[in-house]
């Protein structure tokens, strides 16, 4: 058998012995390897109590609450969160705290131990009251933004019959499913109550703290999920006024293309093809997010629903069929809003391609016959020069002649043989001809320029 050994160690992070490593870290690398515990499941004690409380929360709310928190700790003597930490946990006289901060939302899950004498469920009044303790401790914190997501857990022993959940209740509209291949089972009616609070009920003969805590925390996933899920619903519903307006302007717009409109008219149905355009990738880019993360938190309640191993009982609906049945039409309408401006933009983009194609070919036929007519106009002038170039040789020419006869005329009159009206006479085509070859050659230099 072969031995390797490191025979010298490169300083870097520590090793499992204490010693460093011979590599250096990722800056991420912890964060990366501490993701798969960061919210592991707590045990829950049975029979228990938990009310959990969710909050949408910006960035700036978010650090707001992390920091109430933390003064609320430092209050108590107990140690607070640490910076940028996403998750903590709360351990007061009979209460147990676990906060968690996701991407939009804040969790606060409160949980508080409960006598057997506190294990059965009681109906119509004797509903138990949501434990002061909880909401007094619950109002000493700040509120990081608005309420989500309300729920209050009972979780006890035993088996969950018909009758006592229906009085517990009060309706039959119930969804109560089997779950950890029938070893527990869980009863709600996904309504608020009139405080606000989705109640559910989880039961199970033999449930330890640990397969309560793993179940607890998936149901409240599950309603959680759910819905941040359904605030797509309305953002879609409220879009389909202005998609269907959309749709009526581009029809109209595209009934007035085939009439074959003139430029200007072709101008104007671009300006405003390209306006629709952008009021529609306005509202596009406005519902990106939360489409998308609607579909992320659909996915996320089936996952969970997946990983309880869902079993049905004979006298209630599933929580999968009863969240199915309306959560599926809520997300098909999202995402069918989502195809429609999809949809939308590429046929104005098909649009406005075709008016552009239209208004280049006319600014096309435009330019050719601006062209033509200065063609037209540059014969014309080209004329013109000639005719002018024609006379200016005719004026040179009479006026180099009249300075010859003055000249013969002077010398005539000196007593000189000269006769002016001949000598003139004589000179007019010599000086034509070299005025003319002058022109002509000042004519080329500058053509050749």
């Amino acid at each position: 058998m072969l031995e390797f050994r490191l025979s010298h160690v490169i300083e870097g992070a520590p090793g499992a012995d204490g010693m460093p490593t011979p590599f250096t870290d990722h800056p991420l690398r912890g964060r990366v390897l501490q993701e798969l515990h960061a919210r592991p499941f707590a045990p829950v004690g049975v029979p228990g109590r938990l009310v959990h409380l969710a909050f949408m929360a910006a960035d700036g709310e978010a650090v707001a609450a992390a920091e109430a928190l933390g003064r609320f700790c430092e209050g108590l003597g107990l140690p607070p969160p640490a910076a940028e930490a996403r998750h903590h946990r709360v351990e007061l006289s009979g209460l147990r705290l676990r906060w968690e901060r996701h991407s939009e939302f804040l969790t606060y899950t409160w949980e508080q131990a409960q006598g057997a004498e506190q294990a059965e469920l009681p109906a119509g009044e004797g509903r138990p009251a949501r434990p002061e303790a909880i909401l007094s401790a619950m109002r000493s914190l700040q509120t990081p933004g608005e309420l989500i997501a309300a729920a209050d857990v009972i979780v006890r022993r035993g088996e969950l019959e018909a009758e006592a959940l229906r009085a517990f209740f009060g309706t039959d509209q119930l969804a109560v499913s089997l779950f950890d291949d029938g070893t527990a089972a869980a009863a709600t009616d996904f309504r608020p109550d009139a405080e606000g609070f989705v109640r559910i009920v989880a039961a199970g003969a033999a449930l330890d703290p640990a397969q309560a805590g793993a179940l607890v925390q998936r149901l409240l996933e599950v309603e959680t999920y759910r819905t941040l899920a359904l605030l797509g619903l309305p953002l879609a519903q409220s879009l389909g006024p202005a998609l269907n307006g959309v749709e009526r302007r581009l029809t109209g717009l595209l009934q007035d293309m085939a009439q074959e409109p003139d430029f200007n008219a072709s101008r104007e149905a671009l300006n405003a093809l390209t306006a629709l355009a952008a009021e529609l990738e306005r509202d596009a880019a406005a519902s990106l997010f939360r489409f998308s993360a609607t579909r992320a938190y659909f996915e996320l309640v089936q996952l969970r629903i997946e990983a309880l191993r869902e079993a049905p009982v004979p006298y209630a609906a599933t929580w999968s069929g009863f969240l199915g049945r309306r959560l599926n039409p809520a997300i098909r309408t999202c995402a069918a809003t989502e195809q429609r401006q999809d949809h939308l933009s590429r046929k104005l983009s098909r649009a406005a391609q075709l008016l552009r194609t239209r208004v280049d070919v006319e600014l096309e036929g435009q330019n050719r016959d601006s062209l033509a007519l200065m063609s037209d106009r540059l014969d014309l002038q080209l004329r013109l020069q000639r005719t002018v170039e024609g006379l200016s040789v005719a004026a040179i020419t009479y006026y180099v002649a009249s300075l010859i006869h003055l000249v013969l005329e002077g010398a005539h009159e000196e007593g000189l043989p000269v006769n002016p009206m001949a000598g003139t006479a004589l000179s007019v085509p010599i000086v034509l001809a070299l005025v003319a070859l002058l022109v002509h050659r000042i004519r080329r230099r500058h053509t050749a320029k």
